[in-house]
């Protein structure tokens, strides 16, 4: 049986990076695994996910958050950087 541990490290994302999918998609953490796994091995997952994490910034900008806002920009860094793939789409 696997963990939510195993399959995170099957996903290719970070824990912070599923928790922005969860927050922006309104999903419980496993479906935001399940959904951002499927997106980060497809074409047009890559330039999905970066737009999800943008927005998640800017709601956090908007409702008078600046850590979170901060914590996110460090996300969206790390995900580019470890995703360059479509990079020039996103």
């Amino acid at each position: 049986m696997l963990t939510y541990q195993d399959c995170m490290e099957l996903s290719d994302l970070t824990e912070d990076e599923i928790d922005a999918i969860a927050r922006h998609e309104r999903l419980p953490e496993m479906a935001a695994l399940e959904m951002g796994s499927y997106l980060v091995h497809t074409q047009e997952g890559i330039p999905m996910i970066k737009r999800i994490i943008l927005e998640d910034i800017e709601e956090a900008r908007r409702h008078g958050h600046p850590d979170r806002a901060l914590k996110l920009k460090l996300v969206l860094k790390h995900f580019v950087k470890t995703h360059p793939k479509n990079q020039a789409e996103a």
